[in-house]
């Protein structure tokens, strides 16, 4: 940081002209968040090394892991149609050939956005054709009074707009008569939106399941994460932080590979493994672009 100079031959961060220690000495021992920014830095600069060799392929991998999910509804769609019209005819009493409709348009929607968000072409149209499923399909099931499935889906939304605000080229747009808005200024915006909306389904696993010495140490471990990510304080690291946490908890907890093909909670522990994947993706999107303009770390640069 640029030193500054007082007026009565002060230099406030060290000494004063005359030789004798400045009245702002007081003020140079470094604050908390100097404290915390220097460690995690030591941390960052040790991950940016390890995780060279994959840096390149980043952005890929979070596309990818990102729509996942909904290619996953897809193939579960297609393998259980019979079960799947008997639903949403018998306890949704949506009318036969409504619920065929229904599906058909979620499974096309599905992989075809799907396919564009992973090939990153039309992404506004894919994550906007995704984002639509998401909502279709919350009404459709009766999900959408669910707090769960509602704080589930915001982090999946969260993982679109990243997709959505990585997508974007920076560059600017004129229309006569109207205001331009700069392609990176809107870039910006959606990154902000991204990166809150992503820790909404940390605040459903900590308001769901039994509680533990454990939970109650990951559930500290990963508000205080999720709360940098927020303000976009060390948030490379703290996404970097959330991504271990739900992994592991990811393979621990929703294990649906080790439960016998008829188990009753195989289908949803599948569904939640990965739909967490989606929102790793998410993360892994804020690693590779940062938190962007409106953040702690973008103001700190500034100054």
């Amino acid at each position: 940081m640029a030193q500054i100079r007082g007026t009565a031959g002060y230099n406030l961060g060290g000494q004063n002209n005359f030789g004798g220690p400045s009245m702002g000495d007081k003020g140079s021992d470094p604050s908390p968040l100097d404290a915390i920014r220097e460690q995690t830095s030591k941390i960052e600069d040790f991950l940016d090394t390890f995780s060279d060799p994959v840096k390149p392929y980043l952005p890929a991998i979070g596309r990818f892991l990102i729509v996942v999910t909904f290619l996953e509804d897809a193939v579960r769609i297609i393998t259980q149609w019979n079960d799947q019209l008997l639903y949403l005819h018998d306890w949704r009493k949506i009318p036969s050939g409504l619920t065929h409709l229904f599906l058909i348009i979620n499974v096309i929607a599905m992989l075809s956005c799907s396919s564009l968000v992973i090939a990153r072409r039309y992404s506004d149209y894919a994550v906007g054709g995704l984002i639509g499923v998401v909502v279709t399909q919350a009404l459709g099931y009766g999900l959408i009074f669910d707090l769960n499935f509602f704080l589930r889906n915001l982090s999946v939304m969260g993982g679109l707009l990243m997709v959505l605000s990585d997508s974007w080229v920076r560059k600017s747009k004129a229309f006569a008569g109207l205001p331009s808005i700069d392609e990176k200024d809107r870039k910006m915006y959606f990154q902000l939106a991204g990166r809150v909306l992503l820790i909404f389904l940390f605040v459903g696993f900590v308001f769901s399941g039994e509680w533990s010495i454990w939970r109650v140490i990951v559930a500290a471990f990963g508000f205080v994460a999720c709360v940098m990510v927020v303000v976009g304080f060390k948030a490379k690291f703290s996404a970097i932080m959330l991504v271990l946490i739900l992994s592991v908890f990811n393979i621990l907890v929703n294990n649906f590979w080790t439960l016998h093909e008829h188990h009753p909670h195989k289908d949803f522990a599948k569904y939640d493994f990965f739909q967490i994947l989606s929102i790793v993706g998410g993360l892994l999107l804020l690693v590779n672009s940062g938190p962007g303009k409106y953040s702690i770390d973008e103001k700190k640069k500034v100054y």
